[in-house]
């Protein structure tokens, strides 16, 4: 993108104000990269991380305060007991994130192959029930059978040709 100096300036403008990248983005019809890659090159105020700040926003929010001991000064007569401190009821605490975990892995088959001379060209989506190998007789020391080794290996010239 070409950086007139009118964007900049609209760029510097929004960013002021405290939008996001992806709305600075919007506005000035370009990607939020761009935004993200023009204001570090401009050397302008970094934003806290969106993360960061909601992490920040849930820590912030009011703890009880326990009371503080007296400072005394050095003891002079007999020592009395100190007095009870007083009980601070914790406030609740805000009920936790959900924790995301990620799917579990595809399961994944063996698939059974009659011997090692057998074609091993895949046919179906893999980690699907029909997915399996051809396993016709493999050709000429190859692990494809004569109809999968022709697509599988292809002269140099042949390429070139169909390329054209």
């Amino acid at each position: 993108m070409d950086w007139s100096a009118e964007a900049i300036e609209q760029l510097r403008a929004l960013w002021a104000e405290g939008h996001s990248t992806a709305e600075i983005g919007r506005r000035m019809g370009i990607s939020k990269n761009a935004v993200v890659g023009k204001a570090h090159r401009l050397h302008l105020p970094a934003r806290p991380s969106p993360i960061q700040r909601e992490q920040a926003a849930a820590s912030a929010a009011p703890r009880p305060v326990a009371a503080a001991a007296p400072v005394m000064g050095p003891v002079t007569g007999p020592v009395a007991a100190p007095a009870p401190r007083p009980v601070v009821a914790a406030a609740p605490r805000p009920p936790a994130a959900p924790v995301m975990r990620a799917a579990p892995p595809a399961v994944v088959r063996p698939f059974p192959r009659s011997g090692a001379r057998t074609c091993c060209w895949p046919i179906g989506e893999p980690g699907t029930p029909e997915f399996r190998f051809c396993t016709s007789e493999s050709f000429g020391g190859k692990p494809y059978c004569l109809e999968h080794a022709s697509i599988a290996y292809v002269k140099a010239r042949d390429r070139r040709e169909d390329a054209a």
